[in-house]
């Protein structure tokens, strides 16, 4: 059987009554981290303004802007509120770097509106299918080599669940799917240069996968051999480094969601590990921003490349300072922290950490590679001449170190904190209530006006 086709029996045979427990477990945990995320984003750079451009385009009114309220078609609110998760990359993601439910959720729920409503566990059951199919189409460092996984190997989960959802047929599906292959792009560029289209790479992923599958639904067809054929996923962006086998290896029994991380501070996943060790190093050896003399990160190029940079601000701070190593750092070491309210300008701009910045060193090793996706090691050296060490292979949230529940409804607290949009405590509760017990669920439009300030 084609690989094609073993993707497309998976999306459309799947039941709730296949799921494991613990893959549900990771999904409402998805659901949490994007709908706090979404939450406080509403208000970022940029979604303001996307949200007032879709509204002067008009159009059918089809779903909803969260936060904001107002209906415009299903496929532009899937792009507006897909942003909004985006904005302050805190939502969930997976290695080397795909960030799957800001586009999975917001695309999902506009589809669930458009069809007059979904049951919590067909909800349920489509993000589950989603988020395996993105995880399953993920590549690695070396194929991706400066796409942005997220705008590559997403668009196919989305439109997986978005298939679902809409009751696709099987042939209708694949044509979805081989829509979407034509709909990948999107590079790493736009997080070194901290630019707004970070954010907006996750809209066009959620709205893509949205139009290809309605187009899908009115016989549109895309390419048949979409992964192996000779033009075909596995070849452009896969570089040949993979097998159809590969992606589709104990598909339905193996799930690789449960490979999903939850950032535990509000910066880029490669940021969690040198933020998490520096915190515990200053309550173990009473280190503060005055003691320090100098400091040495030896990474991996990948982890260099991305966030290893010299730090420096330009036109957007906050994505400048989530994608610094240096940043992450030196705020954990003035702040005794990291959250939400580190990333402002204001904050970013302080000069006792921009001073403390440039203390900080970064060397890349190819040796590092064969510890995993996480590894670090780091020399910190003291005014007092204390010579301290300390390494991490896996960062806090990663598959090896999962964050505990506690973690996660703190994540969902602070990013409530905020938001500039206030959500009350009772509405928060509500929030989780549903989420923690989504299958009881008769219908998720219920989330629509607890997301509406």
């Amino acid at each position: 059987m084609k690989t094609e086709e073993k993707i497309v029996d998976f999306v459309c045979d799947t039941r709730f009554k296949d799921l494991p427990q613990s893959v549900l477990k990771t999904v409402k945990n998805q659901l949490l981290a994007v709908t706090g995320t979404t939450l406080a984003g509403a208000t970022e750079d940029g979604c303001e303004q996307a949200i007032q451009f879709f509204r002067e385009l008009g159009g059918k009114e089809e779903a909803t802007i969260l936060v904001h309220g107002g209906k415009i078609p299903a496929h532009d609110a899937a792009f507006v509120n897909g942003a909004m998760a985006r904005a302050l990359d805190f939502c969930d993601a997976i290695a080397p770097g795909p960030h799957i439910g800001a586009a999975l959720f917001p695309a999902s729920l506009a589809l669930a509106e458009l069809v007059g409503g979904v049951s919590g566990q067909d909800f349920l059951t489509a993000l589950a299918i989603g988020s395996e199919v993105a995880a399953r189409m993920n590549l690695s460092e070396a194929a991706y080599n400066g796409f942005d996984p997220t705008g590559i190997c997403v668009i196919f989960g989305v439109a997986s669940a978005a298939s679902k959802i809409l009751g696709l047929s099987k042939q209708e599906t694949w044509n979805a799917l081989a829509l979407s292959f034509n709909r990948c792009g999107g590079s790493f560029q736009s997080n070194i240069d901290g630019s707004l289209s970070v954010r907006f790479i996750q809209g066009w992923v959620s709205q893509g996968a949205v139009l290809c599958a309605r187009l899908a639904s009115k016989g549109i067809t895309g390419p048949k051999n979409f992964i192996e054929g000779i033009y075909g996923y596995l070849h452009l962006y896969g570089k040949n480094l993979f097998k159809g086998e590969d992606l589709v290896a104990d598909l339905g029994q193996r799930y690789a969601l449960k490979n999903i991380v939850f950032k535990k501070y509000p910066s880029c996943g490669l940021t969690q590990g040198p933020t998490d060790v520096m915190l515990q190093l200053m309550a173990e050896e009473r280190v503060s921003a005055e003691d320090i003399d100098r400091i040495l990160f030896i990474v991996p190029p990948y982890t260099h490349k991305l966030v290893g940079h010299e730090f420096k601000i330009g036109e957007n701070p906050k994505v400048d300072s989530q994608f610094s190593i240096r940043y992450c750092v030196a705020n954990a070491l003035v702040r005794g922290n990291s959250r939400l309210e580190h990333f402002e300008e204001s904050k970013v701009r302080d000069e006792r950490v921009m001073d403390l910045t440039k203390k900080i060193k970064i060397i890349p090793d190819e040796a590092m590679e064969a510890r995993g996706h996480t590894p670090f090691d780091l020399r910190v050296w003291t005014r007092d001449g204390r010579d301290l060490f300390r390494q991490m292979d896996i960062a806090p949230g990663f598959p090896g170190n999962p964050l505990s529940e506690e973690d996660h409804e703190r994540r969902f607290k602070d990013c409530l904190d905020f938001a500039k949009k206030t959500v009350s405590r009772e509405r928060a509760a509500e929030i989780i209530s549903l989420i923690r017990n989504l299958e009881m669920a008769d219908d998720v439009r219920k989330f629509i006006p607890l997301l509406l300030i």
